[in-house]
């Protein structure tokens, strides 16, 4: 089984610096046009199905990317970002420059595996249901499907984690990966082999397919 991975497109937010989590933020011009050059790069791979997260802009960034091809999206909830409480919608930038840094934003950033916020979700209970979905993903195919997943970039993080069995802590050590970047993971015998990571040459000027 082929499991490609990509993170939506460039979002208004994302320009900002804002924390997005569960709350909507339209992809910009330049995020739609990522999503169209993923989609041509795509276009001779095969895929059978779309999962994506249902959140406004990795759905839209899907239907960009399946542009005319007969394949379903497949909304899945457990492929939404982290959920953030009461830093949704704040410049994170300016709350860490400030001399008022939240303790639990501080370990957001220095300690993933103490964040524990009053409102919102731990990274430990980002792992539980991103590794659950995961795993009904890859039960309701077969050996030979080829699956896209487009997710958010702190789920995308754990996705790697998960498949690639590291710690908690080590979240933010991950190569990190641009918007509509694009991921391969080859599962075989109930193991996962790292074919491409966080690869953006479609977005290069000079990129013919």
């Amino acid at each position: 089984m082929n499991i490609y991975l990509t993170r939506h497109g460039q979002t208004e937010w994302n320009i900002q610096k804002k924390f997005q989590g569960w709350k909507n933020s339209n992809l910009t011009e330049i995020g739609k046009r990522q999503a169209e050059l993923l989609s041509k790069r795509l276009k001779k791979i095969k895929i059978d199905k779309i999962y994506t997260s249902p959140l406004k802009r990795a759905y839209e960034t899907s239907e960009i990317i399946k542009n005319n091809r007969k394949m379903p999206i497949i909304e899945k909830e457990g492929l939404k970002e982290i959920y953030l409480g009461e830093f949704e919608g704040k410049n994170y930038e300016k709350i860490k420059e400030s001399n008022k840094l939240p303790k639990q934003l501080y370990n957001f950033w220095y300690e993933p595996e103490n964040y524990k916020p009053d409102k919102g979700e731990t990274f430990q209970e980002l792992k539980k249901r991103v590794e659950n979905t995961l795993y009904q993903i890859i039960n309701e195919n077969n050996e030979s499907s080829d699956i896209l997943i487009v997710t958010h970039g702190v789920t995308l993080k754990m996705i790697f984690l998960i498949l690639l069995n590291e710690n908690i802590k080590n979240i933010w050590k991950t190569t990190y990966t641009e918007n509509t970047s694009l991921s391969l993971f080859e599962y075989n015998n109930e193991k996962f082999k790292l074919k491409i990571h966080g690869d953006i040459k479609h977005l290069e000027e000079n990129y013919n397919g």
